[in-house]
């Protein structure tokens, strides 16, 4: 569900390995791999918290990159629907997937890293198919790979306090608004850690902080099985 990358300093190594499984594994883009590809293009200044460069020197970095921007930002599977952040509650599933297709058209672009000016920068926190270019390409990425808190009114609350229990007066997590275009799938994401493990019939976040030390969850689509490993096993494992 994204982020494959910027979590730890094996970049490399995990990008290498999740590409020769092939079409065994189905990836979406997340907020950090984003990241990576503005601070590759030159577009972001690299941070301090980042990890990301082993992958940056890497010798086959190129064909990393380049396979990391061919990835999409939703995929659709039957009644589940994949995504980094969340279904952005104005949208359908018909429409998220044309849309997230401006985007990645840009990404795989061979002039993806003059592209990843576009996206980078303050994006609006209101959907209007009436945005310019530029702002509209900025609130499809975001919506798709950081979107956590809306208002009742569908507007992104990006800096809002995003822990259970303690959000701001007049913000709903996105999968809470009413009268969502699309309450009918299920919408399969992660980037939320203080969420935490949340299975309901019309969205599943698998986020439970395993960079941070909680387990890595799994879930299986034909039965909604859920199986969970200790990051210490996934350490011994490694």
């Amino acid at each position: 569900m994204g982020d494959l990358i910027n979590r730890g300093a094996a970049n490399a190594e995990v990008l290498r390995r999740v590409m020769s499984l092939g079409d065994r594994a189905t990836v979406v883009l997340g907020n950090h791999d984003l990241r990576a590809l503005g601070v590759a293009a030159g577009c972001l200044r690299p941070d301090p918290r980042d990890t990301l460069d082993d992958l940056f020197n890497a010798p086959d970095a190129d064909e990393l990159l380049d396979w990391l921007r061919a990835q999409p930002l939703i995929h659709v599977q039957g009644r589940h629907v994949l995504v980094h952040a969340g279904l952005f509650p104005g949208w359908d599933v018909a429409q998220a997937v044309a849309l997230a297709g401006e985007v990645q058209d840009m990404l795989r672009d061979d002039d993806w890293r003059v592209h990843m000016r576009t996206l980078t920068g303050t994006a609006p926190l209101a959907w209007s198919a009436n945005l310019d270019t530029q702002q509209r390409l900025r609130f499809i990425a975001s919506a798709f790979t950081r979107m956590r808190l809306c208002t009742r009114n569908a507007v992104l609350a990006p800096g809002a306090k995003s822990t259970p229990g303690r959000w701001p007066r007049g913000t709903l997590p996105w999968y809470d608004l009413p009268r969502r275009a699309d309450a009918s799938n299920t919408i399969v994401f992660g980037h939320w850690a203080t969420l935490g493990l949340l299975v309901r019939t019309d969205a599943v976040c698998l986020d439970t902080g395993c960079v941070t030390g909680g387990p890595l969850t799994a879930y299986r689509l034909s039965d909604h099985k859920l199986v969970q490993a200790p990051r210490e096993a996934l350490a011994r494992a490694a």
